[in-house]
C-alpha cells in the first residue's frame, strides 16, 4: 500500500516548503523508497500559465507540456523524477472538475458543497497520484500558509484522508519559522505554537515540526515547541539557513529525519546511500574556476521568474568545476549600449517572455555576440530574437518580425498559429 506525506507551511510563505518536501523526497529516494511528489497550490487559476511573472514567478515546464508550479522544478531536480500535469492541482482545476461533473449530471441532482464534493475532489487527485506513477510514497505539498482562507478546503481534505487510509499508512510535517530577535539574542518559539494551534483547530496535528531558523536550535526552544505543540522532542527538526539548497537533505539526515519518517510509516528502508549525492554538494561549493553569464531578461527584479534558469547555470557549472556569477540584466536598460553591459561575460542567455516589451533590447544583445563571438544560449522568446535577429541583420530582411509583435511584418519570420493569434500574450508582461 501507497504511504503519504503531507507538508504544510506556517507563519510566513516562502519559507522553502518545495525544498524541504523535495529533500525529503531525495533522503527516500536514497533509502530504496520509490517516491512521487504532487503541489497542492490554492489559488482559483486553473493553471499558472496565465499569470503574471511578477505575482507568482516561473512556470515550470513538464515533459507533457503542462505548465506548473516552480516547486516540480525542484522535485525533479532533488529527486530526479520526471512529473506530469496531474502532480499540479489547482483549487481553480478542482472547481472546475466538480463543475463539470454537476453540469453532466454525475451528482444525481444532489447539492454541491465544499464538503463533501469539494474536498473528495481533492482527495481523489492524491490517489490518480498514487495509482498512475505506482510508487512507495507520495509527497504531497500543501501550498499557501496555515490560516489563509484559500487553504481551508485542502487541509480539510487531508485531514479527512487520514481517517481513510489511516495513520499508520500517513504523516503529516509542518514546516514553520523561529525568528530569531538579535536585541534578545534568542529564538522565538510563539509564531509556531500558532501556526500548529492553528491547525490543530482544524483536526490535524503533526507529527514532525521542521524549524526554520538562522540559528542552531537550542535544547530549550525545542523541548518548548515539544510541549506547546504536543510533539515529541525528537520530531522537533532543524531547519537552519544555508547557502546552497543542495546541502538541506544532508542537514535532514544529520537530524535523523529519515529515520524518524521510516519508524512513523513503518517503512523498512536500504542503507543510506547519499554518497553521490555529497559529491555533488562538493562540486557545488568548491569550484576550480569561474566564469561570468549575462541574463538578458524581462522580468528579473522577481528572483522566483527564472527559478530553473538559474539552478540550470549551478548545475552546469558544478558539472564543469565552475562556479558561475550570473549577472541579471534588464533588456529594456540593453538597448543601445549592449557592449557596455556584455564586454566582460564570458556568455549571453537570453531566457523566454510574453510580448514585445524589450524584445529588441534583446535582438541588440543577440546581434553583439554573435558579432563578437560570445557564447550565445536563447531559449523559447530568446531562439525567436535570435531568428529576427539573423533575418535582419544576415539575411537582410530589414523588416524581419514576429507576427506576435508586429501583425503587419512583411516578414513573418516567427508566425502565430491561427488560434494563437486570438489570445496574443498582453503586451504589458
Amino acid at each position: 500500500m501507497t504511504k503519504f506525506i503531507f507538508v504544510t507551511g506556517g507563519v510566513l510563505s516562502s519559507l522553502g516548503k518545495g525544498v524541504a518536501s523535495a529533500s525529503i523526497g531525495t533522503l527516500l529516494k536514497s533509502r530504496g523508497i520509490s517516491v512521487s511528489m504532487l503541489k497542492f497550490d490554492p489559488y482559483i487559476n486553473v493553471d499558472p500559465g496565465t499569470m503574471s511573472p511578477f505575482q507568482h514567478g516561473e512556470v515550470f515546464v513538464t515533459q507533457d507540456g503542462a505548465e506548473t508550479d516552480l516547486d516540480l522544478g525542484h522535485y525533479e531536480r532533488f529527486v530526479g523524477i520526471n512529473l506530469s500535469s496531474h502532480n499540479n492541482v489547482t483549487t481553480g482545476q478542482i472547481y472546475s472538475a466538480v463543475i463539470e461533473k454537476e453540469r453532466r449530471g454525475e451528482y444525481l441532482g444532489k447539492t454541491i458543497q465544499v464538503v463533501p464534493h469539494i474536498t473528495g475532489e481533492i482527495q481523489e487527485k492524491i490517489r490518480k497520484v498514487a495509482e498512475k506513477d505506482k510508487v512507495d510514497v507520495v509527497i504531497t505539498e500543501v501550498g499557501g500558509t496555515v490560516g489563509d482562507i484559500e487553504s481551508l478546503p485542502f487541509l480539510e481534505a487531508i485531514r479527512q484522508f487520514r481517517l481513510k487510509q489511516g495513520r499508520e499508512n500517513t504523516l503529516f510535517i509542518h514546516l514553520t519559522l523561529l525568528p530569531y530577535i538579535s536585541s534578545s539574542a534568542e529564538l522565538k518559539t510563539k509564531p509556531t505554537q500558532h501556526s500548529v494551534g492553528r491547525l490543530r483547530e482544524i483536526g490535524i496535528q503533526p507529527d514532525l515540526i521542521l524549524c526554520r531558523t538562522q540559528i542552531p536550535l537550542t535544547r530549550e526552544a525545542r523541548s518548548k515547541i515539544s510541549l506547546f505543540c504536543n510533539v515529541e522532542e525528537k520530531g522537533v527538526i532543524q531547519a537552519i539557513d544555508v547557502d546552497n539548497v543542495y546541502e538541506v537533505p544532508l542537514r535532514f539526515e544529520k537530524e535523523g529525519l529519515t529515520d524518524k519518517i521510516l519508524q512513523k510509516l513503518n517503512l523498512a528502508g536500504s542503507k543510506m546511500d547519499l554518497k553521490e549525492w555529497s559529491r555533488w554538494v562538493d562540486k557545488v561549493n568548491h569550484p576550480r574556476g569561474e566564469v561570468t553569464i549575462g541574463v538578458l531578461g524581462k522580468y528579473v527584479k522577481m528572483k522566483d521568474t527564472y527559478k530553473s534558469i538559474n539552478e540550470a547555470l549551478i548545475h552546469a557549472g558544478a558539472a564543469n568545476e565552475a562556479r558561475v556569477n550570473t549577472v541579471w540584466l534588464e533588456a529594456e536598460e540593453v538597448k543601445g549600449q549592449p557592449e557596455s553591459y556584455f564586454a566582460s561575460m564570458h556568455g549571453i542567455l537570453v531566457p523566454g517572455g510574453f510580448g514585445m516589451r524589450g524584445t529588441e533590447g534583446k535582438i541588440e544583445a543577440i546581434q553583439y555576440a554573435r558579432e563578437r563571438g560570445t557564447p550565445f544560449l536563447g531559449i523559447c522568446l530568446g531562439m525567436q530574437c535570435a531568428v529576427i535577429e539573423f533575418a535582419r541583420n544576415v539575411a537582410d530582411l530589414r523588416d524581419a518580425n514576429s507576427s506576435e509583435f508586429d501583425p503587419d511584418t512583411p516578414h513573418p519570420v516567427i508566425d502565430l498559429m491561427p488560434e494563437q493569434k486570438k489570445m496574443r500574450s498582453r503586451e504589458g508582461l
